[in-house]
Order: structure tokens, then sequence, then C-alpha cells
């Protein structure tokens, strides 16, 4: 791409010192928040936005200030999802798609596509996290797996209301210009939108940066990498689930949890974990132990917890996220261990 020299609200040619490739980089995070939120997984967001800014450049010609640069952007963007939301597949969690199971019956059966769930997605990716605390911990919250799988209930223009309203705060008149529909109709859009989200219950605030939560995840890492059953059960909340994509197999309760790990999951085993944080919670990049000294990608952790103790458990067995999210390919200490 060649940088233009077009700025929002003047037309092409108008001379400026923002190349127009810049401006449209400095909203790919935005975009892909909102994208994440329409659409329930990283990677449709981040071809979502890609579509977007392709297109965005093509156009760019015909972008004549006539609205803001972000209201155009956001058009398209929503132009793109609504196209890739023609399919009648709703992504959910497996909580969504039938009851728990109890270890001693689990089966995990054959793995079910991967657009039948919502799918995990790094803070950083779709949340400034140089933003004030308070704002930072908000946008966590509606970017969380169960907020998200409810946002899938929602028909396109509900769900896009209730996002552009509530999430990023445009006035219903901002988002009706944007949508090019009346305001009377984003009001109503966003009133049953509100009604069905009002079976939606968060869980109690997590604060991540607290420093009882962080001793709570790094206990929890150290209990799961040394295989402690005894401490690992003693940070699990009585009604906590273990889900496991794309399995739709889930467990429920600390007994059937811990019985999973000890049994048929016991290939976690001699594992080790990366921190970071996702859907608005402390996540682990999980790797399987291979050899002395080498581990490579398994699972990607999403550690829900209530602050004091661990409420999920879900384990996204997606090895080829790790590359997508920047993670390390492997952990390799075979030297290391090779000289000890």
């Amino acid at each position: 791409m060649q940088p233009a020299t077009t700025t929002p609200g003047r037309p092409p040619g108008t001379e400026d010192t923002a190349p127009f490739e810049q401006l449209l980089e400095a909203s790919r995070r935005e975009l892909t928040g909102y994208c994440y939120r329409m659409l329930g997984a990283a990677a449709e967001a981040e071809d979502a936005v890609q579509e977007t800014m392709i297109k965005a450049w093509s156009k760019r010609e015909s972008f004549a200030g006539q609205s803001s640069l972000r209201t155009w952007l956001f058009r398209i963007a929503h132009n793109v999802c609504v196209d890739m939301l023609r399919s009648p597949q709703r992504r959910a969690r497996p909580m969504d798609l039938g009851p728990s199971t109890r270890t001693a019956d689990a089966m995990l059966g054959a793995p079910l596509t991967e657009n039948v769930f919502v799918q995990p997605i790094p803070d950083a990716r779709v949340v400034d996290l140089s933003s004030d605390p308070a704002v930072v911990a908000e946008a966590r919250d509606t970017i969380r797996l169960a907020f998200v799988a409810a946002l899938q209930h929602l028909p396109p223009l509900q769900r896009s209301a209730l996002i552009l309203c509530e999430v990023l705060r445009w006035s219903a008149a901002e988002v009706a210009a944007l949508l090019e529909v009346t305001t009377a109709s984003i009001n109503s859009a966003l009133q049953r939108a509100r009604k069905t989200m009002a079976g939606y219950e968060p869980a109690a605030p997590m604060p991540l940066e607290d420093p009882a939560h962080k001793a709570l995840l790094a206990r929890y890492c150290e209990a799961f990498e040394s295989y402690d059953m005894d401490v690992l059960v003693s940070l699990l909340r009585d009604d906590v689930v273990l889900s496991m994509p794309p399995f739709d197999l889930w467990l429920s309760g600390p007994d059937d949890v811990i019985a999973w790990f000890v049994g048929k999951g016991s290939v976690c085993e001699n594992g080790r974990l990366i921190p970071f944080h996702v859907n608005g919670a402390g996540g682990f990049a999980n790797y399987h132990f291979v050899e002395t000294g080498l581990w490579e990608p398994w699972a990607i952790q999403v550690i829900e917890t209530d602050g004091e103790r661990i409420t999920g458990h879900h384990n996204f067995l997606y090895p080829e996220m790790f590359e997508a999210f920047g993670l390390p390919p492997v952990i390799d200490e075979r030297e290391t261990a090779a000289a000890d």
C-alpha cells in the first residue's frame, strides 16, 4: 500500500501529515473488539478487520468527509460482519449445548468443528490496557466468554446496537447514522436486546490487578505444574466448571474436575504454563510435555474466578492458536536439562 494523505472530515487530495494507512491502523484494536463481540472468534474478527481495511483502502477516494472516518470504518466493519453471520450456526460454550457429565460417564467423542464454539482472544488485542484502570476493567467485562456467548443469541442489528451503544458508548443517533436506519429503530433494537441479555448474569468482578487475585493465579499455576491435586481442589469453588472445546463435554464440581485430571485428563501432567490475560480473565498457555526439557503447545486456558476461588477452567484445545496469539512455538530447555 502507498500511503494517502486523507484525514477525517476532508475530501481525498487534501494535504495532511497523517497518512491514511496510519489512520486505519490506529483504528485496528477498536475494530477488532467490535468484530470479536459480533462474531465470537478471534480468527474471524481478525479476518473481518483485515477485509475492512482492504475495503476502506480500495474505497478511500470515495470517502468525501461525509462522516467521520470512525463512523465510515465501523459501517464497513458492520457490513463485513453481517456477511460473515449468514451461517445459521450460532457460536456457544459447551455449557450452552447440554447438561454436564459425571467423570465416570465422560466420553470426549469426536471433536466438533471450530465454528461451533465461542473462541478466546487476548485482552491486548481488543482492550487498550494503558487506559484508566476503571475503563480497562469495564472493557474486560464485555469480552468475558459468557458475555460474548450471550451476544450470539441476538440478531445482527440488536447485537450491533448493544455493542455500539452500551460497550463503545455511541449514542442511538450515532448508531442510526452508522447503520443507516432510524434512531427509533435503534432504540427498539436496544430494548429487545436488553430483554434477551437480561438472562445473562455476570460473575462477580474479577480484580485482575488485585494482589490477592494475582496470588490465587500464582497458586493455581504452581499447583497445576506440580500436579498437586490437593492444592488444586482447594482453589476450586463448589460450582466450578471444566470445559474443553472442540469437545462439547463439560464437567461441574471439584470432585469431577479432579477426577478428570487424574484420569482421562492425566495427559496434562508435567505440563508448563505461561500466563497472559485472555477474555478479561487470568489465562495460561498450556504446553504439553514431550520429553525432558521440551514442551509443545496444547491448550489455551481461560481461568475464571470470583477473586477468591476458581469458577471456570476452560481449555481450548487448539494448538494453532499459540502462533496467532504471539505465544512461543515451544518451550525448549533441553540444553539446560542436559547440562544438569
